[in-house]
């Protein structure tokens, strides 16, 4: 299934994320690792704060191992809607966000 996700990123721990993200850590994680690095390539930040993106889940709840291993260390005010595909959404690159945030700290 195909959800919209809406989150805030948790400020103190964007570098880790980030790391994370691009060291190959999450891309590793089974079975879903893949999918939250694309999931967050496809993300986007707006000037309010809030990060938007969609993702493929199987959980019978939706992202439920994806939370529990991830997501609800570094967002939180997770929203999720099914949706028919992927969608894009209006706003910065998240993952260019991110690296802006490393790169400064």
């Amino acid at each position: 299934m195909h959800y919209k996700v809406k989150a805030r990123l948790i400020p103190e721990v964007a570098v880790e994320f980030h790391r994370k993200l691009t060291d190959g850590t999450i891309s590793r994680q089974k079975p879903d690792g893949e999918e939250i690095v694309q999931s967050m390539r496809r993300a986007k930040i707006a000037e309010s704060g809030t990060v938007r993106w969609s993702e493929v889940c199987y959980c019978p709840t939706p992202l439920q191992h994806e939370r529990e291993t991830v997501l609800d260390h570094y967002f939180t005010d997770l929203e999720t809607e099914e949706v028919e595909d992927h969608v894009e959404f209006e706003g910065d690159d998240f993952m260019d966000h991110l690296g802006r945030i490393a790169a400064s700290a």
